[in-house]
């Protein structure tokens, strides 16, 4: 009995590993006034075990940012950022950074990297700023496998726990 009782609680535990993360838009906005033209983004994402423990090991995780205006399949225009969390151990120190940019942000623990990620400031194409104010707006956010080194892209793919993308989130320039 003993043994069968450990045996699920261990059972239990490999589940728990496997349960995908979490990631939504909780909020967007499109900032035109000024050049160049920013998105103001939040987030709030929770990181399962496998991407906690990829990360704590130094491994990049790099999340995928689509903004569209216009409706599919006629795009008005569309740009795509990436956002990256990676962790220095010889540092002990968590930075944030869009791929392109020379802005980083760094932190001291995952969980205030995981917190900035609900105050995005990320700068978009100058064609943004132009757009009639009832257009409307699209924006998704996923883990990118792509960006994975090529041991964890085929279990970015097929497993649940590496599963992390938000459903799209949509609004109009009007709305801001």
């Amino acid at each position: 009995m003993l043994m069968l009782s450990c045996a699920l609680l261990a059972g239990c535990g490999v589940l728990l590993q496997q349960a995908p993360g979490s990631l939504q838009v909780r909020g967007a906005s499109l900032l035109a006034a000024g050049r160049p033209a920013q998105l103001h983004l939040g987030l709030d994402c929770r990181l399962s075990g496998p991407m906690q423990d990829a990360l704590d090991h130094g491994i990049p995780i790099t999340l995928r940012i689509d903004l569209q205006a216009g409706r599919w399949p006629r795009a008005l225009v569309s740009t795509t950022r990436w956002i990256e969390l990676r962790y220095f151990p010889l540092s002990r120190r968590y930075q944030l950074r869009e791929t392109g940019n020379d802005d980083v942000r760094s932190f001291a623990t995952p969980a205030h990297l995981i917190a900035a990620l609900g105050s995005l400031r990320i700068d978009v194409p100058a064609e943004f700023a132009a757009l009639p104010a009832t257009t409307p707006l699209t924006v998704s956010a996923r883990i990118d496998p792509g960006a994975l080194p090529g041991a964890l892209r085929l279990p970015a793919l097929f497993e649940p726990a590496w599963r992390l993308a938000a459903k799209d989130f949509a609004w109009t320039l009007a709305a801001r």
